[in-house]
């Protein structure tokens, strides 16, 4: 039942709209069905069992009662720094539909492996070192798992390349090479002329800085190597290509990087595959935009709640903008003590918690006050364990082990006022575009100019900015159907929840000692 005001002169009649509604539900249901169906279809045909390595989480995947071949190589796939196993599918997936037995697993302090990283992260001998050997517990793992020939192969992204190819050089002298590494987004000072001995290097079209290092890294065999081109002397074998129109995430979905990724793989062991190439970026874009635009028609059958028109003065508007974009990093970072276990969550807590504080305190008077209880439990459900589930299956970890559920509760501090202050700014669904670009924008340069003030304990904000611009595009949506319907402060205590957990589901856990 809809509970839509009747229309004034000039507006569409009531049955357009809730006719409106019920088909934008329909194309967003068969949005939904469709992805899943595509998104399965990856995974048809492949046992996928959850394991542990000591405290480290993994997953198995391997082809499902294959006769034909007894034994396959082993694959160890590993994430980058705030990913986790679910990240690295489109990998994990292709290699296991063409006959290889993959294990991918999550580092110490991400996704669900309990352990936080510790040391120093500064130091090869300091969290590198402990994450290398962690790496190495897995390979010697995958080695006795049933039907695995002894070969080993390392595919890794970004953070994880350095990882492999430090644990392939331990490996190597210890006696036990391992026969390919696929680096991704690839950067290491491990590397030189004479290890690792069989190289695979692939970065994003938009990677220059990373293309420049793969170059590098090429070019220590034969000086006038190009991309493209697969170079070998003295019994190292290296290769740089470049995956087109991607940057740092995208390449993880490419078809160029996949079929690269296999190739090589193929060529260490002697093989051919023809599997398929999994590739689920589109489907997950369609899945979760279906998801999002579902909630749309949903939010039509909560009960309007009349808001007054929030008409805050341009004055007024800039000043609750700037004044704490400017003031709260520079404070912040002068008082600024780590206390949480986790990298810079601590900060990013308290620097929403100040800031929505004071834009508060500016605009309060003016903002419309109405609770809606159902479209909170509505917002955060929807956000949380919807968004979330097709989220932690097909995309990236979402689901908190219990070391993270203190941490997702202390994260609400800052989280909630600063959405209900976002909210109020932005007019909650009825403000102007440029509001809410303006903004989100403060926020992101606010978060920036901390960073930048203390680098050496802050630069992992940089790292959390896309995970921010992507909420805030995605559930900032959301956010605005249900502010419709029920004001800003609904939709802002609904959009808290839901960035408190996105942000400790993300941020890796981390201990000094």
């Amino acid at each position: 039942m809809s509970h839509d005001t009747p229309p004034k002169a000039g507006q569409p009649p009531k049955t357009g709209r809730i006719a409106g509604h019920w088909l934008l539900a329909l194309v967003a249901l068969v949005a939904i069905c469709v992805s899943i169906v595509q998104l399965e279809q990856g995974r048809s045909g492949l046992d996928i069992s959850e394991m542990r390595i000591g405290t480290t989480p993994a997953t198995l995947y391997r082809k499902a009662g294959n006769t034909g071949e007894a034994s396959s190589p082993l694959v160890v796939v590993a994430h980058g720094f705030a990913g986790s196993r679910q990240l690295m599918q489109a990998y994990s997936l292709t290699l296991a539909q063409s006959g290889y037995t993959v294990l991918a697993f999550d580092f110490e302090g991400h996704g669900r492996n309990p352990v936080p990283m510790s040391g120093d992260v500064t130091s090869i001998d300091g969290t590198t070192a402990l994450l290398v050997a962690e790496t190495r517990r897995v390979i010697a793992a995958g080695r006795t798992l049933p039907n695995v020939t002894g070969a080993v192969a390392l595919l890794g992204h970004s953070m994880a390349t350095d990882i492999i190819v430090r644990a392939a050089i331990a490996e190597r002298a210890a006696g036990t090479p391992i026969a390919a590494i696929v680096a991704i987004s690839m950067f290491s000072g491990a590397v030189t002329a004479t290890e690792p001995n069989r190289l695979l290097m692939i970065s994003g079209q938009w990677e220059g800085a990373l293309r420049s290092v793969a170059l590098d890294n090429l070019r220590q065999l034969r000086p006038d190597a190009g991309e493209g081109e697969s170079v070998s002397a003295g019994g190292i074998v290296r290769r740089a290509v470049v995956a087109p129109a991607v940057e740092h995430v995208g390449v993880l979905f490419s078809a160029t990087a996949l079929r690269e990724a296999r190739a090589w793989l193929d060529d260490a062991f002697g093989r051919k595959s023809d599997g398929p190439i999994v590739q689920p970026g589109l489907w997950i874009v369609l899945l979760l935009g279906g998801i999002v635009a579902l909630l749309h028609p949903l939010s039509r059958l909560l009960p309007r709640r009349p808001q007054p028109a929030i008409a805050i003065p341009a004055r007024r508007f800039w000043m609750a903008l700037l004044l704490p974009a400017f003031l709260v990093p520079l404070v912040g970072t002068a008082v600024y003590v780590p206390f949480m276990p986790v990298l810079v969550a601590d900060y990013l807590m308290a620097h929403l918690a100040v800031y929505g504080g004071l834009q508060l305190i500016l605009v309060w008077r003016i903002a419309g006050r109405a609770l809606s209880i159902p479209a909170i439990l509505l917002l955060a459900i929807w956000g949380i364990a919807v968004f979330g589930f097709a989220m932690d299956r097909y995309a990236a970890s979402f689901v908190p082990n219990a070391e993270r559920l203190t941490i997702i509760a202390i994260l609400c501090i800052g989280t909630i006022p600063f959405m209900v202050a976002d909210s109020v700014l932005t007019g909650a669904g009825s403000g102007r575009w440029w509001q809410r670009i303006a903004a989100r924008t403060a926020l992101l340069l606010s978060l920036a100019g901390a960073a930048l003030l203390d680098p050496e304990r802050l630069m992992f904000l940089f790292i959390i900015l896309p995970v921010l611009l992507l909420f805030l595009l995605m559930h900032g949506l959301m956010g605005r159907w249900i502010g419709q319907r029920s004001g800003p402060v609904s939709a802002g205590i609904g959009l808290g929840l839901c960035l408190a957990w996105s942000l400790g589901v993300t941020f890796p856990l981390f201990s000094a000692g």
